[in-house]
């Protein structure tokens, strides 16, 4: 039976609270604990239609005290790259095709926003799941970070001295892979994205598991590599 892990990307200063207080008011009523991107320091224009929450970060700590696992989204949630990196899920990225010193720059920049909050996150996933092996050393050497949320896979996997927690869809639904990461942007989403998602934690809240999970040494096999070709043969 598969394990299920629900992820919410682009917290952050600018969003839209209407929405993120209903996914929050969703999920605390069927007891599933997210895995939240945060942004430490956004400047992508798509957040200017959203005004300024002076709550954020204390909301960010109280997600924090309910057992929600905090990760850091990027640093400024803007793309200077066409690179889709390890995992080119998208042709654009904030990280990928960067040099090592701008990586490691804007690592440091979000580590010390968040560390000023009092947060100090060990997960990072990176803005449109796009990121190479410098961010994975820039990382290594600004952060305290150790777990990757993204890359597809059938199970969570160990790689580079990183735990690689697999993400491979972007709604609920059932797939034949042992951990599953569902990935949602709340900002986004319209009244249906609500109503299926609470009628799938309705009937599988049981199976969603909480954020980071137990550390798993195992290799990344040929069964994961099938998994990947066929995901970016189907894209």
């Amino acid at each position: 039976m598969s394990k299920y892990i629900l992820r919410l990307d682009d917290a952050c200063e600018k969003m839209d609270i209407e929405k993120w207080d209903r996914m929050e008011q969703l999920l605390d009523k069927y007891g599933v604990k997210p895995l939240v991107g945060v942004i430490p320091h956004c400047e992508d224009p798509m957040m200017d239609n959203y005004p300024i929450d002076s709550n954020f970060w204390s909301k960010v700590n109280n997600w924090i005290s309910k057992d929600w696992s905090i990760a850091m989204h990027g640093y400024n949630h803007v793309y200077s790259t066409e690179c889709g990196g390890i995992n080119p899920i998208n042709k654009r990225s904030e990280f990928a095709g960067e040099p090592l010193e701008v990586q490691k720059e804007k690592i440091r920049k979000g580590i010390s926003i968040m560390r000023e909050h009092g947060i100090n996150p060990k997960t990072f996933f990176a803005p449109s799941h796009t990121f190479d092996r410098n961010t994975l050393l820039a990382l290594k050497a600004e952060s305290d970070i150790n777990i990757i949320s993204d890359t597809i896979a059938n199970d969570v996997y160990y790689q580079d001295d990183f735990q690689f927690v697999p993400q491979q869809s972007g709604r609920v639904r059932k797939l034949p892979f042992k951990v599953v990461t569902f990935c949602y942007h709340p900002n986004m989403m319209q009244e249906n994205d609500f109503l299926i998602l609470e009628c799938f934690l309705e009937k599988n809240s049981d199976s969603f598991i909480e954020f980071p999970i137990e550390k798993n040494c195992r290799k990344f096999n040929f069964y994961d590599f099938l998994i990947k070709k066929m995901y970016f043969l189907r894209r």
